[in-house]
């Protein structure tokens, strides 16, 4: 199977600091991937490197079979690169319906010709339905992780991005999210980037990344995960 991303050598700074070192990563349509390394080693860095936030120095990103470093970020978004960022950043002050509705803005014609909410997001994270005419910020933590999931998924991604999704989230949060994730990709066949310190929930991923100071210093299976591993590269 070929792979859906494949990053080759990339070197990313912030001003004159050095942040990601020669990074070479590949993902495939199907399968989870786990960035895993403690704060400040670059896994956000990369993320943001892939979205256009950050333009890297050198090295290669290739999505899809092109090319991405040349791309904006609403060009990489409508290309099938779905993002959730650490923090969520849903809209306060717009209800989870309108919330939602922003994510159709990756289709082709954006909202202009999108309207519809995909009913499967709702299969996924049935609160959301419920929700609907509440204000985003009136949502607990875990409420709006699922509405950041959902938001991104009615991008249509061939790609999701997530950056620390159980991060502040209650436990049986969670658990709904790992099988939400596992679900989206079953029933896809997107290919999705963890970055995750939730040691759970790294083993669902098919292979792991581990980071430190920039640079992929280990890789492997996570059924072959080691303790070691464990306890040199996650908080927790």
């Amino acid at each position: 199977m070929t792979n859906l991303l494949e990053i080759q050598g990339l070197n990313t700074f912030y001003g004159e600091s050095h942040i990601l070192r020669d990074v070479d990563l590949s993902v495939k349509s199907g399968e989870m991937v786990c960035l895993i390394g403690r704060n400040g080693v670059g896994k956000t860095t990369l993320l943001k490197s892939l979205i256009g936030l950050l333009r890297p120095r050198s090295g290669t990103m290739a999505f899809d079979g092109a090319q991405l470093d040349r791309q904006a970020p609403h060009q990489r978004a409508r290309a099938g690169i779905g993002y959730v960022p650490q923090g969520r950043e849903i809209i306060p002050q717009l209800t989870v319906e309108e919330n939602l509705l922003l994510g159709m803005e990756a289709l082709p014609g954006g909202l202009a010709r999108h309207r519809h909410i995909d009913p499967f997001v709702y299969e996924l994270f049935p609160i959301l339905q419920e929700f609907l005419p509440r204000k985003g910020g009136d949502l607990s933590g875990g409420q709006q992780q699922q509405l950041a999931i959902a938001r991104a998924l009615l991008g249509k991604p061939k790609l999701l991005l997530l950056d620390e999704p159980t991060e502040g989230i209650q436990p049986n949060i969670v658990q709904d999210i790992e099988a939400a994730v596992r679900r989206i990709i079953a029933n896809t066949g997107i290919g999705v980037l963890l970055v995750e310190q939730h040691l759970h929930f790294v083993r669902q991923a098919d292979r792991y990344y581990a980071m430190q100071r920039g640079g992929i210093v280990a890789s492997g299976s996570t059924s072959e995960l080691s303790q070691t591993v464990v306890d040199q590269f996650l908080s927790v």
